[in-house]
């Protein structure tokens, strides 16, 4: 975290969204203090009818106190009527506060840490407390404060009648506090396993075709029997320690209920209770249980609605550094460098690179070779901001300036991306190449695709450009999505265009197309990181990196650079040149592979 930013991050956009929203809050408060008062309605009028109306026997105050009673109760279901409502919209209008910033965590948290679960987890997150706010769960908890009052109330009819009373409500509170204790691990084990359950769910889907092709079927119905019983076990455990302590409660308050009937009978008998009081008393200690029974029966949605409250707030702050704002820095036109940069995987622990040094000028075309798992491709990862350098760890400068002086709107300008696992957004093509920018210039699509040597090959398809994908361009073949692809890193012209073996899926005519479309952006003075296992996609650039094992082991001018890359190979092939020509063949093999 850079300087300066702590301070500024150290109240939570989600505690600034309530913060907000506190005016409604305070509203549904106030509501919540009348609504409790207007609710010893039904109380003070049985109390009035058995002890005055009854005695009396007067109609005109029968009829009276009717009417106020029914009065009374109408501005008490408008009042609560209206509060469900307002707090309703405070749910919508915290999730409309925060719904950026979950889905910029959607985005950014795999980039940041390699966490198993579900991906959706902030969104599900925003989802549980808008949905909790909305129901009858807050309304309980703005009417535990009032439950002294009834007990008041009760009180002074008879100490004996609060005396019970004030035991019954602490019997509901030390349940309550059961339920919390019992409940709290269970449902956060619950959220967990429900996550890795839809990650699984979710990868099944999306490789339907190689677990049908190589009989994975089994295997994975098995994997996901194990996580589906896990997390059912875990909702069972929550539910059975919410639902058993409910149910306690339930007939706890009903016994409380006759009870206080039969004490107060007591009373009367003795001559210290009229028979008003004991109906009041009766509905007036209901009222006052009511909430407490209430928050047991939504203590579940509480405890997940907080918990999803507490991962937000940290995810927040762990990703606070993405959303600093930063002034808009000039096109870049210059270089690229690269100064000692150490790379560790999100999520990892040891560095795939170190000290890796590079740079690069405008119209130059660079060449990454290596043997699998040299760190090839998390290099361009690093080259594009998509991974972070470690503390301390270097950096990566556009026209001098680290990627992380840019936000990503204004750095994705420059930089055209076309990573190894080509993955297009089910939309039509041209929103593909365009990049999703509504108000793109059809000019420059149809430029970005002709760049890429793919112009022909759309208008060909059955709608042309408009031509939908499908999920993940499940509609077009390997090669044309890798194409289509390749028009939408270069659309824009920008400066900076890295492709990670960006021929693996092409055929002859392909090749040609992206060895002319890499000369198009040197020509225009921009620069070209390309990753290659094939020699056809070195055709076009002028130096070369070599990394092995995460460290460059050659770096400058192609034919130089491959030189040095190859001489260790041609030593061992002097050295063994008794035993045939094989060695000279091998030699040869792997110049051809690296273009020389």
């Amino acid at each position: 975290m850079r300087n300066g930013k702590a301070g500024s991050w150290r109240s939570s956009p989600v505690r600034a969204a309530i913060r907000r929203c506190s005016l409604a809050i305070l509203g549904v408060a106030i509501f919540s203090g009348v609504i409790n008062i207007l609710a010893l309605t039904g109380s003070f009028y049985m109390l009035q009818v058995y002890d005055r109306v009854l005695t009396s026997r007067s109609i005109p105050t029968l009829v009276g106190l009717t009417v106020l009673m029914a009065g009374l109760y109408a501005a008490n279901g408008m009042l609560d009527f209206l509060r469900v409502r307002v707090m309703s919209r405070v749910g919508v209008r915290i999730d409309n506060e925060l719904r950026e910033n979950a889905f910029a965590a959607v985005q950014t948290l795999p980039l940041r840490f390699r966490k198993s679960g579900d991906g959706l987890q902030p969104i599900r997150d925003l989802d549980q407390i808008r949905s909790f706010l909305s129901g009858l769960g807050p309304t309980a908890l703005f009417d535990l404060p009032w439950i002294p009052l009834y007990l008041a109330v009760v009180y002074l009819l008879h100490p004996w009648l609060g005396t019970f009373s004030l035991g019954g409500a602490v019997l509901l509170v030390f349940l309550t506090l059961l339920t919390e204790l019992r409940s709290s691990a269970p449902m956060r084990d619950a959220a967990q396993s429900a996550g890795q359950r839809l990650a699984l769910g979710e990868a099944v889907r999306r490789n339907a075709e190689v677990i049908k092709a190589m009989g994975l079927g089994g295997r994975m119905q098995k994997r996901w029997k194990e996580i589906n019983s896990l997390h059912l076990a875990h909702q069972l455990k929550a539910a059975d320690a919410v639902g058993g302590i409910g149910t306690v409660s339930k007939v706890l308050r009903l016994l409380l209920q006759s009870g206080m009937l039969g004490l107060g009978a007591y009373l009367v008998i003795e001559g210290e209770l009229s028979g008003g009081a004991i109906i009041a008393g009766s509905i007036i200690m209901s009222r006052a249980l009511a909430p407490i029974e209430t928050s047991i029966a939504h203590w579940r949605g509480f405890v997940a609605a907080r918990h999803s409250h507490r991962r937000l707030v940290e995810l927040f702050r762990l990703l606070a550094d993405d959303s600093e704002k930063v002034l808009e820095l000039p096109q870049p036109r210059i270089n690229v460098l690269v100064e000692n940069l150490t790379l560790v995987p999100p999520g990892g622990t040891r560095a795939v690179l170190q000290g890796v040094n590079l740079g690069l000028a405008a119209g130059d075309g660079l060449g990454i070779i290596g043997p699998s798992g040299s760190g090839k491709s998390s290099l361009v990862r690093a080259l594009v901001g998509a991974w972070l350098p470690v503390p301390n760890g270097g950096s990566v400068r556009l026209d001098g300036a680290s990627l992380d002086q840019w936000s990503p709107d204004m750095l994705g300008r420059h930089i055209g991306y076309l990573p190894q696992g080509i993955e297009l957004f089910e939309g039509t093509v041209a929103e593909n190449i365009a990049r999703f920018d509504e108000e793109a210039p059809d000019a420059a699509i149809v430029a970005a695709a002709q760049v890429a040597g793919v112009h022909d090959m759309i208008v060909h398809l059955p709608d042309g450009y408009q031509t939908q994908v499908g999920e993940g361009g499940a509609l077009l073949s390997a090669g044309q999505r890798q194409r289509i692809a390749l028009a939408r890193a270069l659309y824009g012209d920008p400066f900076f265009v890295v492709l990670d073996e960006p021929n693996s899926n092409l055929d002859q005519v392909g090749e040609a197309a992206l060895t002319e479309a890499i000369l198009s952006v040197r020509r225009r003075c921009g620069i070209v990181v390309v990753v290659a296992h094939r020699p056809s996609a070195l055709v076009a650039v002028d130096k070369v990196l070599g990394l092995v094992g995460g460290r460059v082991q050659a770096f400058g001018p192609k034919e130089e650079a491959l030189r040095r890359l190859l001489q260790p190979v041609a030593d061992a092939g002097r050295g063994q040149r008794a035993e045939g020509p094989s060695s000279q063949m091998n030699l040869k093999v792997v110049g051809e592979r690296h273009g020389v």
